[in-house]
């Protein structure tokens, strides 16, 4: 019986392991060859066309790159789907279970020494991918960061995850041993308390071991932005900066946090290359997802869909473990070494459920673009923040259809200077280029 079982487990890894070949090759030709994303004649000449604000450098640059990060982005998400089946199929993920007990009779010793070995293996073998992206990031001008400083942020990550995943799975399979119906209902009811105590410490304790925040030097910009706030009844007492220039060259500002927690940060890069009026603007935007409390629609969100995706995990593990369960080398849900197959499960649902999460964060980012241009009334620095923004990143201002939906939280930038320009009534036709296109 266990030899079938393993002849059965070389089949499927083999057809898994074919099925992933073919759908590479099906994603390599739509990134490179299955349409180009070129500017609507409409808008060629126009604010929003990179032509009239990007080099032929820079246009050539964006293109490529572009295309290399949104191939890997849909190849890595099947690889590491690949990477837990394998796990599963070979019995690796039950021999680390049976590694762990052995040491000890202590169920969190235990589940520590499993976690730390399976987190050890996924490390190990999705590095090359997550060397591969810092490599490109560099070789493209966006990265500054030397590889120290990289490994030692990724250090970080490693044991930053792995803490939380200690937690998580503990408590999961403890309520799973406790009732092997119900666990998702329980789960998800602690979710909610745990999302939002996150949402908390995110800025004061676990972004700080990342880079450093402090008050933001330039008062007379702190005063505007904090003008602008209380125009939008908004309460804010200082606007942080955080020195990202030492990692990157890219542009980026944001509001992090719940509570008396909640933060105004600027990145320096932000502070170093934008004028004070686009700084505004990117602020106002920010305020803009305050008033319009996307923060809590967006908590809503992630507890509906994760209610959602619980449940279907719940009923996807029983299922696969009574049909499969032989060649999965899994006996009942309850043991620990399932993990990987509940980690598969949800990074599919994820997966799938991102076109409906992200075209819900374009629609938020549009109402935010806005509020911030009737706030300001300046779509004159909207428009140059924006191409700056473009610039700065080599983003890709008209992603395919695939890339939009899957990778896009934001609209792409062909639309957000389209917008913004004509709000107010803008002149559509660009300006006379940089010097830099000269």
């Amino acid at each position: 019986m266990e030899q079938g079982g393993n002849d059965i487990a070389k089949k499927m890894g083999i057809v898994a392991l074919l099925l992933f070949g073919v759908y590479v090759l099906c994603m390599y030709w739509y990134i490179f060859h299955g349409g180009d994303g070129t500017i609507p004649q409409a808008l060629k000449g126009t604010v929003a066309d990179p032509a009239m604000f990007m080099s032929e450098r820079e246009l050539y640059l964006s293109g490529e790159y572009s295309k290399i990060r949104n191939f890997l982005f849909f190849v890595a998400t099947p690889f590491e789907w690949l990477v837990y089946l394998v796990i599963l199929l070979m019995g690796l993920s039950r021999y680390f279970e049976k590694v762990s007990t052995a040491q000890t009779k202590w169920k969190l010793v235990q589940n520590a020494a499993y976690l730390f070995l399976l987190s050890i293996v996924l490390y190990v073998v999705l590095y090359p991918i997550e060397y591969y992206r810092f490599y490109l990031s560099k070789s493209y001008g966006i990265s500054t960061q030397g590889f120290s400083s990289w490994m030692r942020d990724g250090v970080i990550d490693f044991w930053v995850n792995f803490g939380m995943t200690f937690l998580i799975v503990s408590v999961l399979y403890w309520l799973i041993r406790k009732s092997t119906k119900r666990w998702w209902l329980f789960a998800w009811l602690l979710t909610i308390p745990f999302t939002i105590f996150v949402m908390f410490i995110q800025p004061v304790v676990i972004d700080p071991l990342y880079n450093d925040f402090y008050p933001l030097k330039n008062k007379e910009l702190e005063t505007k932005i904090l003008t602008l706030a209380e125009q939008a009844q908004i309460p804010a007492e200082h606007v942080y900066e955080v020195n990202m220039a030492e990692k990157t060259n890219a542009l980026n500002a944001y509001v992090t946090g719940v509570g008396s927690n909640s933060r105004i940060v600027l990145w320096d890069t932000t502070l170093n290359r934008l004028s004070d009026n686009e700084i505004l603007f990117i602020m106002a935007h920010e305020m803009g997802h305050y008033v319009e409390k996307h923060i809590y629609f967006g908590i809503a969100g992630y507890l509906l869909l994760t209610l959602i995706g619980l449940w279907l995990t719940s009923k996807c593990m029983k299922w696969l473990i009574t049909r499969y369960g032989h060649i999965l080398k899994i006996i009942k849900i309850s043991d620990i070494h399932s993990l990987p197959l509940f980690l598969l499960i949800t990074s599919i649902l994820l997966f799938a459920s991102s076109p409906l999460s992200n075209y819900i964060s374009r629609y938020q980012e549009t109402r935010a673009d806005q509020y911030a241009i009737s706030l300001m009334g300046d779509q004159a620095s909207a428009v140059t923040a924006f191409q700056k923004l473009t610039k700065s990143g080599l983003s890709e201002v008209n992603p395919q259809l695939l890339v939009k939906w899957f990778r896009y939280t934001h609209p792409p930038m062909l639309e957000r200077i389209y917008k913004v320009a004509e709000k107010e009534g803008q002149k559509k036709e660009a300006p006379i280029k940089e010097e830099q296109k000269k």
